[in-house]
């Protein structure tokens, strides 16, 4: 079926060394041919695919000299025979070279509709492109090889084998349906459940993976509480390397959260600094207070801190006790000052000279992401883990009604299970689900 031409610029707005015009379609060459004079003699109808080309390119009001490439279907990244222009890295050119192809009939294209017309033409998978999304979209490297990973079908191969291992289940139930007469048993009902197990614990085993994969793409929410006047603030200039916080000797400064964001090993960790609890505070204060526990109950990872030059008290332990059940370091802080013996903590730091700041920073890292393995497959897509946790439900119905009910109900689940898995790649995704996540991507990708 021919594709009407599509435009897009698909490098950023503003100024660079370069910016590229992509048009995509069923025939871009011959808007290519209207727009570029190239500098040597070979015309553009004859251009040789996936080489550059110096010429002059016609925006109609100006020309630019630059760069133009062709990719030939369907050895290309939308499937479609694409033409890319690359030129000068000023607004205006760019705009000026879109604006010229409009006017010889090309559209302009949505957002996400190269990407999306990629998908369509069996170039990638659903999942792949969500994986080039949060490529794009990434702020730190861990997210960038998480989506890396998923743009190179990694969890999409998983989920394939998954649903190749139920095809063949339901092949035998089937075989086993249509042919009854012929009183061959093609399914075996313990292998069969032992089968189901398996895959349920493969699932189950991949499902876990999404309470670090959603720490890396949102990053660890890290809250720095305890009572006014240890030394968060100080802490949190410390662990961010410049001062953020305002910080001073007098108890209650810090009225409200205050913000920051670090990255160990790849991982982002974002960094609040609350208000000291304690009961006793003026009104301002007491709001900055009711903000800090709100973010403690949150918290992925609580930074407790302690003055470590002095005993706990009372207000120390009623902060303890808010965040006793929540993942936690126990930091006492101002060991420049001297340490008190006895005292409970994990670690002992002095923000104000920097002593063992990095080895906090490596216990962060080791306490809120705890089996984390930047090079296995895991699961960092809400969408993907309700699918895969839909999935494992519809296989644990079907492993329940092994011997107790007829084959035809238990193919009934695996059906929905493969279903399911078939969300991952797109074959089963509905049109919405397709829309939404295209909608994503910015205009030109």
């Amino acid at each position: 079926m021919k594709q009407e031409n599509i435009a897009a610029v698909s490098t950023p707005a503003g100024r660079g060394g370069v910016a590229i015009v992509r048009l995509s379609g069923d025939s871009p060459l011959a808007v290519a041919e209207k727009m570029f004079a190239p500098a040597g003699r070979t015309p553009v109808a004859a251009f040789e695919p996936y080489r550059m080309y110096p010429g002059e390119i016609d925006a109609g009001r100006f020309r630019d000299f630059g760069l133009c490439v062709y990719f030939r279907a369907p050895h290309s990244f939308t499937g479609e025979d694409v033409v890319e222009f690359h030129c000068h890295g000023g607004s205006g050119i760019a705009r000026g070279i879109l604006s010229r192809a409009l006017s010889l009939g090309c559209r302009s294209a949505e957002r996400g509709e190269f990407t999306k017309r990629a998908f369509l033409n069996g170039k990638l998978s659903l999942s792949s492109a969500e994986g080039l999304i949060d490529m794009i979209n990434g702020e730190s490297e861990a997210e960038v090889r998480a989506g890396y990973m998923l743009y190179r079908e990694k969890l999409n191969g998983i989920a394939d084998g998954l649903q190749a291992e139920l095809l063949e289940l339901l092949a035998g139930i089937d075989a086993d349906m249509d042919f009854p007469e012929e009183d061959i048993e093609h399914t075996d009902l313990k292998d069969l459940a032992a089968r189901l197990a398996s895959l349920s614990d493969g699932l189950s085993r991949l499902l876990t993976t999404y309470a670090a994969g959603s720490k890396v793409k949102q990053g660890v929410n890290t809250v720095i509480a305890g009572r006014p006047n240890t030394g968060k603030s100080s802490l949190l200039n410390a662990l961010l390397g410049r001062d953020k916080a305002i910080v001073s000797d007098l108890p209650g400064t810090t009225r409200d959260a205050v913000e920051g964001t670090i990255e160990i090993g790849g991982v982002r960790f974002n960094l609040f600094d609350t208000a000291g609890i304690r009961e006793a505070g003026g009104e301002i204060e007491n709001i900055g207070i009711s903000r800090a526990r709100s973010l403690i109950d949150g918290a992925d990872l609580i930074l407790f801190v302690l003055d470590g030059s002095e005993k706990m008290c009372s207000e120390d332990r009623e902060v303890y006790e808010r965040v006793q059940d929540k993942p936690k370091i126990v930091v006492a802080n101002k060991n420049d000052l001297g340490a008190e013996e006895g005292q409970p903590c994990d670690i002992r730091v002095s923000a104000k000279t920097g002593e063992n700041i990095g080895a906090l920073r490596e216990m962060m890292l080791q306490k809120s992401m705890a089996g984390y393995d930047a090079d296995a497959a895991f699961l960092i897509e809400r969408r993907h883990y309700d699918a895969l946790a839909a999935a494992k439900e519809e296989l644990e119905r079907a492993l329940s009604l092994c011997g107790r009910a007829p084959l035809d109900l238990i193919g009934v689940h695996l059906k929905a299970a493969w279903d399911k898995l078939g969300e991952i790649s797109g074959r089963t995704a509905t049109e919405e689900i397709i829309d939404e996540i295209f909608s994503k991507f910015c205009v030109g990708k």
